[in-house]
């Protein structure tokens, strides 16, 4: 189902956590969103779980940081996360590999 809000998409993202995929992974994903819906949320992923907080991470392992409208349209599938990355309107820093791993995190998702 295609969510319409930041709001709504990090609300359905511990549902939508392959539990398998996540069973050895410990990292703390930090999203700093611009535009009409913008705000900074961090996803953590650990011992097979995802929780959500809107906020910063002193030290988060994966920075990702995007207009709030493609962030959306990521996730929903309708852009391509690469394609928007080298238009530069996606910024990614910390452990690539990481970041990398996010689809098979969330395999429903985009």
């Amino acid at each position: 189902m295609k969510q319409s809000t930041v709001k709504a998409v990090f609300q359905s993202l511990p549902a939508k956590l392959d539990p398998l995929a996540a069973e050895d992974v410990d990292a703390v994903y930090q999203f700093d969103l611009s535009g009409p819906e913008g705000g900074h949320y961090l996803v953590t992923v650990a011992d097979g779980r995802c929780v959500v907080q809107e906020g910063t991470h002193p030290d988060p392992h994966v920075t990702f940081s995007m207009g709030s409208d493609d962030f959306v349209k990521i996730f929903n599938g309708e852009l391509s996360g690469s394609a928007v990355m080298m238009s530069g309107r996606l910024r990614v820093s910390g452990v690539i590999g990481l970041a990398m791993q996010l689809k098979s995190l969330f395999p429903s998702v985009g």
